[in-house]
């Protein structure tokens, strides 16, 4: 799909890899750039078009939907996350991953059902799912987030086979740790949003349905067939 002359809706646009895939889209010249944010009133970027969006809030979803009617690329980016001091044996882990759940997952769902069939009806596009490489492994101390990018990742496959027969291209991003808030507090490698927006929309353009954004992405994908995969193992803390 080309970026530029599209029209593109970026949910949890207002930072960190939302507002860098948005300022990308600006730079690959797309005809309109919306971002869906909960206080539009408190969003300030030229040339980005705030509409208020809480992806848990099907009515929210509904009217934000009716308000971009010619959208041609959704990116559904929107997530957050929760620490488990306990890992997988966390007694709040149920509860906790609930919140995850319903953004990460079911906000994704939602956005997607009630986007997908305008951009059907705009002639085609495209859908980005900001999915993570967490879909293939888990730390103890994120098991929830884990969990739903791995719930996540199945949807983007259905949904693919789904749109694909009706002009709509599905791509799913990968990729490690990136330097925003959701994990500033982790001394771990990060990468910069703005080049894995720029792999992202690269990949789009060129036509893929998955792109590894980083390496660590790559080693985790390329371990999957093998008898020692990474996520036996993860290391990407020690």
């Amino acid at each position: 799909m080309r970026v530029r002359g599209s029209v593109a809706m970026v949910t949890g646009g207002n930072r960190g890899f939302g507002l860098a895939i948005a300022k990308e889209l600006q730079e690959r010249q797309a005809a309109k750039v919306y971002v869906g944010v909960r206080n539009p009133a408190a969003f300030e970027e030229d040339g980005l078009l705030p509409v208020a969006l809480d992806v848990t809030d099907p009515a929210s979803v509904a009217a934000a939907a009716g308000q971009c009617g010619d959208v041609t690329l959704l990116v559904n980016n929107a997530g957050t996350g929760a620490a488990h001091p306990d890992g997988s044996l966390d007694p709040d882990l149920i509860q906790t991953t609930e919140r995850v759940l319903d953004v990460n997952l079911y906000g994704t769902i939602r956005t997607t059902q009630a986007l997908a069939p305008v951009i059907v009806d705009n002639g085609g596009g495209a859908i980005v799912n900001v999915l993570s490489d967490e879909a293939w492994y888990a730390l103890p101390v994120l098991t929830g987030y884990a969990m739903t990018k791995s719930a996540e990742w199945s949807f983007t496959n259905a949904l693919r086979v789904d749109l694909r027969p009706r002009g709509v291209e599905v791509l799913g991003l990968h990729g490690g740790f990136m330097d925003t808030d959701l994990v500033r507090d982790l001394d771990v490698a990060k990468s910069d949003p703005r080049d894995v927006a720029a792999a992202a929309l690269d990949g789009l353009e060129q036509g893929k349905e998955e792109v590894m954004a980083d390496e660590q992405a790559r080693l985790v994908k390329r371990s999957l067939s093998t008898d020692d995969g990474y996520y036996l193992h993860p290391s990407v803390l020690g």
